[in-house]
């Protein structure tokens, strides 16, 4: 059974190996070992209840296979980003250009740097190893992020964002970071990438324009590849676009890959879970998920059960995996 939960800080040395699996691109994952520890122990604080600044709350998410007990796969939700440190992104904004003189009337669209997600959450880092893939872990994982926010909304902001990986080669290079970004920041992608992951982004406003930069100055390559997905994260892009995230012209500064954004009571899995009893059920067998609706140990499988009124029979095997008895109460999202 996979099973989602809290990460731990025994987690370090599966969550150091899939960090170095997930390759290029991959900002929150790219960091020293040293970092992803501090990553896992404040983690543990922020599921505690210990961080009483939401801005300083990052919830990191762990993927087991309940009869290995090997750790598969991670994601992570940020409470609220772009507060303490900026959550920079550029949006894209079309000018009217106009002269009565030269009889023209035309628009000119231009990007500028914002940090308008200030205040969201933010869902990301998710990443499985290939021994969880064809399982439907990409989307147990997914979807283990919004009943996590369901099971306390008020540690969350009232918007979801999300960032999508944008286009790069096999090398690893970015054909809109060359162009855009690389001559304000004269450093490579990679290690920008990793300053990024691990500072508070100051580099970012010291050295970026503050003014429009014009797409029309830019090659078309370039333009081509803004705001669109890397191809391994089509798959991703589909599940947030299922649950109701929006494409409203943001593009991340290093590969030009879009933001997405939602409000949480849109949220699909948000909208359409409910807090049951577990109990005794009738009815048809359903396929759902269902989680502890806790925030400390928090845990979540996909399985079978019964859904009466407002209770919810589970098996013997999930009961245990998920450390529920009659009584207890469950969020359950079932797979219509």
């Amino acid at each position: 059974m996979l099973m989602v939960r809290s990460a731990r800080s025994a987690d370090h040395s599966s969550f150091t190996a899939l960090a170095a699996s997930a390759g290029t691109g991959f900002t929150s994952l790219a960091v020293s070992a040293d970092a992803l520890a501090e990553k896992l122990e404040k983690s543990e604080q922020a599921f505690a209840g210990k961080i009483p600044d939401r801005s300083d709350a990052a919830y990191q998410l762990m993927l087991e296979d309940t009869e290995s007990g090997k750790v598969l796969g991670t994601a992570a939700v940020k409470a609220a980003v772009g507060i303490k440190k900026p959550y920079f992104d550029f949006k894209i904004m079309t000018f009217a250009q106009a002269s009565k003189e030269a009889g023209q009337r035309f628009d000119m669209e231009a990007m500028m740097l914002v940090n308008d997600f200030a205040g969201c959450s933010e869902v990301g880092s998710l990443f499985v190893s290939d021994a969880a893939r064809g399982r439907g872990a990409g989307r147990l994982m997914a979807q283990s992020r919004y009943l996590l926010i369901g099971a306390d909304r008020s540690r969350f902001g009232e918007r979801v964002v999300a960032e999508l990986r944008g286009v790069v080669d096999e090398a690893g290079e970015s054909v809109f970071y060359n162009h855009v970004t690389r001559p304000f920041f004269r450093m490579t992608f990679d290690e920008a990438d990793r300053m990024s992951a691990s500072t508070d982004n100051q580099f970012i406003l010291d050295l970026m324009p503050t003014h429009p930069i014009y797409l029309d100055h830019l090659p078309s390559g370039v333009r081509e590849v803004m705001g669109k997905t890397h191809p391994h994260g089509v798959n991703a892009k589909r599940l947030l676009e299922w649950e109701g995230f929006e494409y409203h012209r943001y593009v991340d500064i290093f590969d030009g890959g879009p933001l997405v954004d939602c409000p949480v009571e849109r949220v699909r899995t948000v909208r359409e879970s409910r807090v049951l009893t577990v109990g005794s059920a009738g009815g048809e067998t359903v396929e759902a998920m269902v989680s502890t609706d806790r925030m400390n140990d928090f845990r979540l499988v996909r399985c079978e059960v019964r859904v009466s009124e407002n209770t919810v029979a589970l098996d013997d095997d999930v009961r245990r995996a998920l450390d529920l008895s009659d009584g207890n109460t469950a969020r359950v999202w079932v797979n219509t």
